[in-house]
């Protein structure tokens, strides 16, 4: 049904009154977004993942023998009862655990949760259980989990370590020139994979009484015990790469190459070195997120350490931090995000038209960024040319090894658009640093300057479906839109091959591809405004094609919504459930391509404005469970993208300061007639 054919009630009354309605609500979500604000001047949304972060949690702590000993910072044993609570809640109807909310039963998501509750003490003899196994089983057996799933399983005995890929620590010494190479692969695969192939290679086991065992969730024995090649490869990569895991192993039964101990110790010191420190390098946690977190304790166990190392217990008191503690409950998270939530959250103060010099909490969010500017040269400079000036921004709250295109884009361009001096020096270092970083196809990816080498999607340990960061349009399109506010314009050439980028990967459909967030509405938010607002034409045939697509995908109601089912479908692109954040995207689109006053944009706009949180709606405890205060809207679906197929993200503030940004823009935007 097309947008313009809507007889909703907000069309029958006057363009006064919708107006007004519109920079109410622009006014509430800025009282709203200034309410969560920390003192120090940052915002930090919860960071909501899927079951998987539970699972592994408790499988971690039974493959180092704490699962039942106390935590890090004291809390009892019992605490792991709440994670083992929070895990079965998480369970579906049909007995499986999903990615997201309405998504597919994710095999390898179930099969975790399934040994952790038996673990745990659930009877596979309860309805939950068999719910759970007959999943399972009629989805493949647990042979069919994916490889990162498998290095618990086989930690835990459950299957030969014949069946989980070969990673060799040798790969610490492979030459630049090689075609793999570590600094060639994204930077989460490198701090996965390192502590990985130590695990791989030191295969620690802990043998568990049957009664523990999974064997009722496997099909076949021979397939259990033996590496399950990819689907999806071509036939002759994946004869390839299973002659290449044969030999390792191979090589492997023999003792390793002769460099075997000292690739193992050149690992643990990468390691190491990019761990929890105060200085030079301030930094909590490998990588600062889960996974890696996860795999070096198992490592440490592996290693012979004993529990008290300090190292260890900074490591354990660092992963634990991301817990959330409520009544008989505790949910994990992947990590934190309060770079970028403190970037966009000021950006939206931007849009708002406040400063640092007008506003406090501007104010205090400038000075907050500008402190966290990072000056160490991390991995990202093994690929830049020698003598690059460091700076940027990482996505947590210290993780100095790895800041990023996106966030030092966010952070770049709220920064000149808020601060003073010393805030707009910061800024153009971090764009400095970001030009330095252009890939050679004009794009930009997440953390470093790389191009796309298909050939590592397959390898056998890649089923993350982000082995490699080459360049995305999204991103590309957020670095533009931060140059246009330096003063770059499609005159300047890395402006223009960027946007050239961004032409080639648009869809027929004129949608782009959305890889940081959900999904063809996320990527063509981001792929048009910036191009647009460094000085490329509205009526170019590309970007009208984009309008005409976002419009073609406008509910009746005016709003917008899009299911990370469509990464699965294509077909489903700008299909799903109704989100504040997904139509405040939307909104911006088709403002930045066809204005202010666009009748369009007006009633997706009018439908943030009808759907805010009330007072009353505020006070309620089953209309706004997550206890948001009023102004913010209600919003429990994931938008935000971690791995595409694999992991998705819910950000708690997403539904609060892109709707804000979009109110602003349109309250502060010149237009015909109010």
């Amino acid at each position: 049904m097309p947008a313009t054919a809507s007889s909703s009630a907000d069309s029958r009354r006057s363009s006064a009154d919708v107006r007004d309605e519109i920079r109410a609500a622009a006014d509430r979500a800025l009282a709203a977004l200034r309410s969560r604000q920390n003192a120090d001047g940052h915002w930090c949304g919860e960071l909501e993942g899927d079951s998987i972060l539970q699972s592994e949690y408790l499988l971690m702590k039974w493959i180092v023998g704490q699962e039942e000993q106390p935590l890090a910072d004291g809390r009892p044993a019992a605490a792991l009862r709440k994670i083992v609570a929070q895990l079965r809640s998480q369970q579906r109807p049909d007995g499986g655990w999903g990615q997201y909310p309405g998504s597919n039963i994710d095999l390898s998501a179930t099969v975790k949760a399934y040994f952790a509750l038996k673990l745990f003490g659930d009877s596979p003899d309860a309805p939950h259980m068999r719910r759970a196994r007959e999943c399972v089983l009629r989805m493949g057996g647990a042979e069919r989990a994916n490889s990162f799933s498998k290095f618990y399983l086989a930690c835990l005995g459950q299957i030969s370590w014949n069946a989980v890929p070969a990673i060799p620590p040798e790969l610490v010494y492979l030459p630049r020139w090689f075609y793999f190479h570590m600094h060639k692969m994204s930077a989460w695969s490198r701090t996965m994979l390192l502590p990985l192939a130590l695990v791989v290679t030191l295969r620690p086991t802990r043998p568990l009484p049957p009664m523990l065992g999974i064997d009722e969730l496997y099909l076949s024995l021979r397939d259990r015990h033996r590496l399950i090649m990819r689907s999806g490869v071509p036939v002759f990569w994946r004869g390839f790469f299973a002659a290449i895991d044969s030999g390792l192993k191979a090589l492997h039964s023999l003792g390793g190459s002769p460099w075997r101990r000292a690739a193992i110790d050149r690992a643990l010191r990468w390691i190491l070195e990019r761990m929890g420190q105060d200085a030079p390098a301030p930094t909590e946690g490998l990588g600062a997120i889960f996974p890696p977190m996860v795999y070096a304790q198992i490592v440490f166990k592996a290693l012979g350490w004993d529990r008290s190392n300090p190292v260890w217990r900074r490591a354990e008191r660092e992963l634990d931090a991301f817990m959330i503690e409520e009544d008989d409950r505790i949910r994990l998270q992947p990590c934190f995000s309060p770079v970028w939530d403190t970037g966009i959250a000021l950006y939206a103060l931007a849009d708002a038209g406040l400063t640092a010099s007008s506003d406090a909490s501007a104010g205090r969010a400038v000075q907050w960024l500008v402190e966290r500017e990072c000056r160490h040269r991390g991995d990202w400079s093994a690929n830049v040319a020698p003598g690059t000036a460091p700076s940027g921004w990482w996505f947590e709250y210290r993780n100095a090894w790895y800041p990023d295109v996106d966030d030092t884009a966010m952070v770049a361009m709220a920064l000149r658009r808020t601060g003073g001096d010393a805030a707009r020096a910061a800024a153009e270092r971090g764009v400095s640093w970001i030009l330095s970083m252009q890939n050679d196809d004009g794009g930009w990816a997440a953390f470093d300057k790389t191009r796309d080498r298909r050939i590592y999607e397959y390898i056998p340990f890649a089923d993350h479906n982000a082995i490699q960061d080459p360049s995305c349009p999204d991103i590309t399109g957020r670095v533009l839109e931060c140059l246009s506010w330096h003063g770059y314009t499609v005159d300047h050439p890395a402006v223009a091959r960027a946007i050239e980028y961004i032409k080639s990967r648009q869809e027929r459909e004129g949608s782009w591809f959305g890889r940081w967030g959900v999904n063809y509405i996320y990527g063509t938010w981001q792929s048009v405004i910036g191009p647009i607002r460094c000085g490329a034409s509205r009526d170019e045939p590309w970007i009208r094609r984009a309008g005409e697509w976002i419009k073609r995908v406008q509910k009746p109601d005016g709003s917008f919504g899009e299911s990370a089912n469509s990464y699965e479908d294509s077909s489903l692109m700008g299909q799903g459930p109704s989100t504040a954040s997904q139509t405040a995207w939307a909104a911006m689109v088709l403002q930045e391509i066809h204005g202010a006053d666009d009748p369009d944009l007006l009633r997706a706009l009018s439908w943030l404005a009808r759907t805010q949180l009330s007072d009353d709606d505020a006070r309620d405890p089953q209309r706004n469970p997550d206890g948001d205060p009023a102004g913010s809207w209600r919003e429990t679906e994931f938008t935000g993208t971690g791995f595409p197929r694999v992991f998705y993200l819910r950000y708690h503030l997403y539904r609060l300061y892109f709707p804000l940004m979009a109110l602003s823009r349109w309250a502060a935007a010149p237009r015909a007639k109010n």
